[in-house]
């Protein structure tokens, strides 16, 4: 739906903010950035787990994982301090950077 690039540079903050009320495992936060983009963004999970290894790399997430009865093991991820300071920092900078376009576009009353 959108352009590759737009998606790729924000992928790392959906998925932050998605970590940011509860821990969630690869498939969930899939599965919810397409349910509440209204099936407009899409990230196939090949995709997706690579990003989610980056960002623990970066100490933004850990994971861990937790085997329930009758289900197969699952990794789950949280945010971790510096992941919440990172994520504030992107979603002021996405704020700041949306206000520009619009008000370049003539979107805004600014």
């Amino acid at each position: 739906m959108f352009n590759a690039e737009l998606k790729k540079g924000s992928m790392e903050m959906l998925i932050l903010s998605l970590l940011e009320g509860q821990a969630r495992h690869g498939y969930e936060i899939g599965k919810l950035i397409e349910t509440r983009s209204r099936g407009r963004l899409k990230f196939a999970l090949p995709s997706l787990y690579p990003a989610l290894l980056r960002l623990e790399g970066r100490g933004w997430i850990k994971g861990r994982w937790v085997e329930k009865a009758g289900e197969r093991q699952r990794c789950f991820y949280r945010l971790t301090a510096q992941g919440r300071r990172v994520l504030a920092r992107q979603q002021e900078t996405w704020k700041e950077y949306m206000a520009a376009v619009n008000r370049v576009m003539g979107m805004s009353r600014a």
